[in-house]
């Protein structure tokens, strides 16, 4: 693909493209998005590390277009590693992450329509584009499909 930049390529790739954990982490940081692990690693097996591994590139736009809109500095601290709970649209299938909560970000996902709550009290809020943010006790859960 000579000609072809690889942000060309990124661009033309469907939401449910899936992405390696140096391409995701390329997209993250060339958009001020940064990400923290617990264990300072990137294992998906490790629930200590926070992975990229696999996770779908509509979920990466996702955080990327929600830190845009925002204007707030983000920072993901959960991806696809082992430990989350399971299920279709899970964060090991690659539709969810996992961000650190601040003033910005807990002021500008509660701008967005409430939902009621989650089985396990966490808070609902549904962005504009369907993304649905959960408050857990130390981060925002969030779901992209």
């Amino acid at each position: 693909m000579r000609g072809i930049s690889p942000r060309d390529v990124v661009r033309r790739l469907p939401d449910s493209a899936r992405l390696g954990q140096g391409l995701a982490e390329s997209l993250l940081r060339a958009n001020g998005i940064d990400w923290q692990s617990t264990g300072g690693c990137s294992d998906p097996a490790v629930r200590s590390c926070t992975s990229f591994e696999n996770v779908r590139l509509g979920t990466v736009r996702g955080v990327i277009g929600f830190a845009a809109s925002s204007g707030c500095e983000v920072t993901v601290t959960g991806g696809t590693e082992h430990g989350h709970a399971g299920g279709r649209f899970s964060h090991s299938n690659g539709y969810k992450l996992d961000i650190a909560p601040s003033a910005c970000v807990d002021r500008a996902v509660r701008e967005y329509a409430p939902q009621g709550v989650r089985s396990d009290g966490a808070r609902l809020y549904r962005s504009p584009d369907g993304a649905l943010f959960a408050r857990e006790k130390d981060h925002w859960d969030i779901t992209f499909r």
